[in-house]
């Protein structure tokens, strides 16, 4: 008989990333700057897991370690939908639903080398949300329009 039951330990104290669609659960550690070079807690991944809400999903667990409102927005751009528990003394503590706001500010670059946000004045960077899924984002200030694949460049 085949064991049906995704059996994960659970974790201290950190955070837990959930519902990331399946397939970026890689590019969620990307994001974050987590790499095998610098780890000094378990992180766990869970990749293309079944889901009843999206079928199918990706699952981060990151041990000692509490995301940054900076860092939440980034996962935001490539996970609209997911959801972020931080875990004490191996409680959820918090929950954040991750919201993808209609403005992105001083997140991500613009890519084009001629905007007023890459020159030497200091002006952050401003995306307008124009499509949420699939996600594309316009430069407030030079219209450069980025996808998906462009903001993952990025990190």
């Amino acid at each position: 008989m085949v064991e049906k039951t995704l059996k994960v330990s659970k974790i201290h104290s950190g955070t837990v990333i959930d519902h990331i669609p399946a397939g970026y659960a890689l590019d969620v550690l990307r994001i974050l700057g987590i790499h095998g070079k610098n780890l000094s807690g378990v992180v766990t991944l869970a990749m293309n897991v079944p889901s009843q809400k999206m079928g199918r999903k990706d699952i981060v667990k990151v041990e000692g370690r509490e995301l940054s409102e900076q860092e939440v927005n980034k996962i935001a751009l490539i996970a609209p939908d997911a959801t972020i528990n931080i875990i004490r003394n191996y409680e959820v503590v918090e929950k954040i639903k991750v919201k993808l706001p209609d403005v992105i500010r001083n997140v991500i670059k613009c890519p084009n080398p001629t905007c007023i946000t890459n020159g030497r004045e200091p002006i952050e960077p401003r995306f307008i949300v124009e499509s949420r899924s699939p996600l594309r984002l316009r430069c407030y200030y030079c219209g450069r329009s980025l996808d998906k694949s462009d903001i993952l460049r990025q990190f």
